[in-house]
């Protein structure tokens, strides 16, 4: 078993994270695959994020997930909300009997600054920069910063998403090592909905997720 993370987040709402040691047919004997995933190792990945469904709910139906035309996974009567992510040998998955939720976990790297005007406001730029001193410190805030807004974009689940204009940081955001951070997010597709993310960084890793 490598379940490397486990977060009761409320009565109705829990995640993990789970890093992938074992080979696919681990994962086969518990989970039905519907789709059509060519790739061994996006497979696994596959396999590995509904694995963990059920490691939260007992109950949860995975032969009932179905994917929606946004390429959304979901329950039909939505017995549960869920959201799963993943990233090289790690998958993560977030769900809820009462809540919309959605969850993403990334790989801290300097690809994520390389590629930071695609999903960084201009204000959101000058916060960071608050930050520039320390490189770490602030690789780490750039990749917390794209985990949020992947996060609230499988949340929000219906695609067009404009990650600069469409979802933005509304409020002081405090950079705490090994501790959760929480992120006032406003999300404005249409009228404008305030979220609060929370984010936490792990090595080598960062986690963002929603729930509303």
């Amino acid at each position: 078993m490598a379940l490397f993370y486990q977060h009761n987040i409320n009565h109705s709402t829990r995640l993990a994270i789970w890093r992938i040691e074992e080979p696919e047919d681990f994962f086969l004997a518990k989970v039905p695959l519907k789709q059509d995933v060519s790739h061994p190792y996006k497979r696994l990945q596959h396999l590995a994020g509904r694995y963990l469904l059920p490691e939260l709910f007992e109950d949860f139906p995975l032969e009932e997930v179905r994917i929606a035309d946004t390429r959304k996974p979901f329950l039909p009567g939505e017995k549960y909300h869920f959201s799963i992510s993943h990233c090289g040998n790690y998958a993560a998955a977030i769900a809820s009997s009462t809540h919309r939720v959605g969850i993403d976990i990334e790989f801290i790297s300097p690809r994520i600054e390389r590629i930071s005007s695609k999903f960084l406001s201009g204000e959101e730029k000058e916060f960071l920069s608050a930050w520039a001193l320390f490189d770490q410190v602030n690789l780490h805030l750039t990749t917390v910063m794209w985990s949020a807004k992947e996060a609230v974009f499988k949340w929000y689940g219906n695609g067009q998403v404009d990650f600069r204009n469409h979802m933005q940081l509304a409020g002081p955001l405090e950079y705490t090592a090994n501790e959760w951070m929480n992120l006032p997010f406003s999300f404005r597709k249409s009228d404008p909905v305030p979220l609060n993310l929370q984010a936490k960084i792990f090595d080598p890793l960062v986690l963002a997720y929603v729930v509303t």
